[in-house]
C-alpha cells in the first residue's frame, strides 16, 4: 500500500503542477533565497521544470532545473525497485552510504554555485 499511496501523492503534485502554471505571477511564492539575496537555490525552476515535463517538453524542463529533472529520473527508478521488493514480499533496499550521502551533498552544492556563476548561465532558469 504504501508504494500505491507515494504514486498516487506525486501523481497529484504533478497534476497540479501540470494545471497550474508556475509561469504565472502569484500561483506560487516566490524563492524566499532569490527574493532576498539574487541567489539562485537548487531547487529554483523546479516548479517550471516539473510543468514542462508534465507537458512533454523535456528540453524546457532540463533547461529550468537539471538536477531537478536528474532526481525525479533516480526517484523513479528508486520507486520502481521498492514497487518490485514489496511484490516479492521484501523490505526495501534502500541504503545509503555515508559516501552516497557525501557524493549527493556535493552534486547539489556544486550545482547550486555554478548556476549562480556567469559562466554556469546555462543552468539558471
Amino acid at each position: 500500500m504504501a508504494p500505491a499511496a507515494v504514486l498516487a501523492s506525486v501523481a497529484g503534485a504533478f497534476a497540479l503542477v501540470g494545471a497550474v502554471d508556475p509561469n504565472v505571477p502569484g500561483h506560487y511564492p516566490v524563492c524566499p533565497l532569490l527574493r532576498w539575496t539574487g541567489v539562485l537555490c537548487p531547487g529554483c525552476g523546479g516548479l517550471r521544470g516539473a510543468h514542462a515535463l508534465v507537458h512533454g517538453d523535456l528540453a524546457a524542463a532540463l533547461h529550468d532545473n537539471a538536477l531537478a529533472v536528474l532526481g525525479y529520473a533516480v526517484l523513479a527508478v528508486g520507486w520502481t525497485a521498492w514497487v518490485l521488493d514489496a511484490a516479492r514480499g521484501r523490505p526495501p533496499r534502500l541504503r545509503p552510504r555515508p559516501a552516497h550521502l557525501w557524493a549527493l551533498g556535493t552534486l547539489v552544492a556544486v550545482f547550486t554555485v555554478v548556476r549562480n556563476l556567469p559562466f554556469g548561465g546555462w543552468l539558471a532558469p
